[in-house]
């Protein structure tokens, strides 16, 4: 069994313990963008490797400009970081909360940071009945007790996006009770025309918005996110505590250039519309798996053959997704599977066809 704080992408463990080579393995674990790194970056960092000779802004102050401006706020409600993952720790470092609620199965680092910080950690179970959807339910679980809770939207690993009404419910709680809403939106810009909840900024500033670019824009390798809040005290404060340059000179230049990169994001939102629908409808033809309604670039599913270890069978085939049994409230029967090119796909359900024995 994997560890508990595994991710997906994690070739190179796998290929060692199944005795195949990284290189010969179709990773299907991280939900990395297919289309690869835009090729305005490429030009950008070729045109531009003199920068690694100099110490980026220590205020990457451009890389902040462009970022709100993609946003259509005040640089002084950004805060970049290296990738998401950093940001969530320097925020819950930032607000220290006593008592904090995790949605469950959710994103694994949320329960690191917190843990860092001797929380205690409320966990609200989201049920498959509700196919892992946060309901009104949760606006009752939520008491004056409580310092943060933290969303993911779309929900990692369920691929579930909520309703922007019970969003809304859940914000005016959260303020009436003054508790901190950390919302993941890493995923967000897969889905055409969202905006998140970056509009209601400056009316909750109890409300923390985590971005990633990482994902989209297929620079893992790079990584970069950034956080949003019109609590320009906390941002503020953040920026002074962090260490100095955690964000090296090519992901701020990423930063830079990709965003307005629309030949890309319509490229993106094209494959994904056809390729989406062209996966999900392909699962869903077995009946040995229970398939989620995908709403960004990965699908959730359940293997109903429980005596059969699906991830393993599929790396016979040097196809790796992504178990989801470290997930709290999931087990080793739950899966997520990463959307490619469709030829990927294909090969995909391919292997899926043998492993479960159809002609």
């Amino acid at each position: 069994m994997a560890k508990s704080g595994q991710h997906g992408g994690n070739v190179l463990q796998m290929a060692e313990q199944y005795g195949l080579t990284p290189d010969s393995i179709l990773d299907f674990s991280a939900n990395i963008n297919p289309l690869g790194m835009p090729s305005s970056l490429k030009q950008a960092i070729i045109n531009n490797l003199d920068l690694a000779e100099h110490y980026p802004d220590i205020d990457y102050r451009r890389l902040h400009d462009a970022l709100a401006c993609h946003i259509g706020c005040s640089p002084r409600s950004v805060l970049a970081g290296n990738g998401a993952t950093e940001l969530i720790f320097a925020l819950t470092h930032y607000l220290h909360p006593q008592k904090a609620m995790l949605p469950i199965p959710g994103f694994a680092e949320y329960r690191r940071a917190l843990e860092r910080g001797s929380c205690n950690i409320l966990d609200y179970t989201l049920h498959e009945s509700d196919d892992y959807q946060p309901t009104e339910a949760l606006l009752d679980a939520l008491t004056p007790d409580l310092d943060c809770l933290f969303l993911c939207t779309p929900n990692n690993p369920t691929g579930q996006q909520p309703p922007l009404s019970l969003l809304l419910q859940i914000l005016d709680r959260c303020r009436a009770l003054q508790i901190s809403l950390i919302v993941d939106e890493s995923f967000i810009d897969f889905l055409p025309g969202q905006t998140g909840l970056t509009a209601y900024l400056n009316d909750y500033p109890n409300l923390y918005i985590l971005r990633s670019l990482t994902k989209f824009f297929a620079i893992p390798g790079l990584r970069l996110g950034y956080l949003l809040s019109a609590n320009e005290q906390a941002i503020n404060a953040m920026r002074d505590q962090r260490e100095p340059w955690t964000i090296n000179a090519f992901a701020a230049l990423a930063g830079e250039t990709v965003l307005d990169d629309r030949v890309y994001i319509q490229q993106t939102h094209h494959w994904l519309a056809t390729e989406q629908a062209y996966l999900y409808q392909a699962l869903n033809e077995f009946k040995e798996l229970h398939v989620w309604r995908p709403a960004a670039n990965y699908i959730f599913i359940r293997n109903r053959q429980t005596g059969l270890q699906l991830q393993e069978e599929l790396l016979r085939h040097h196809l790796l997704i992504r178990h989801c049994a470290n997930y709290p409230g999931l087990s080793a029967h739950h899966y997520r599977i990463a959307i490619k090119s469709h030829a990927h796909n294909q090969q995909l359900v391919t292997a899926l066809k043998q492993v479960f024995g159809h002609g």
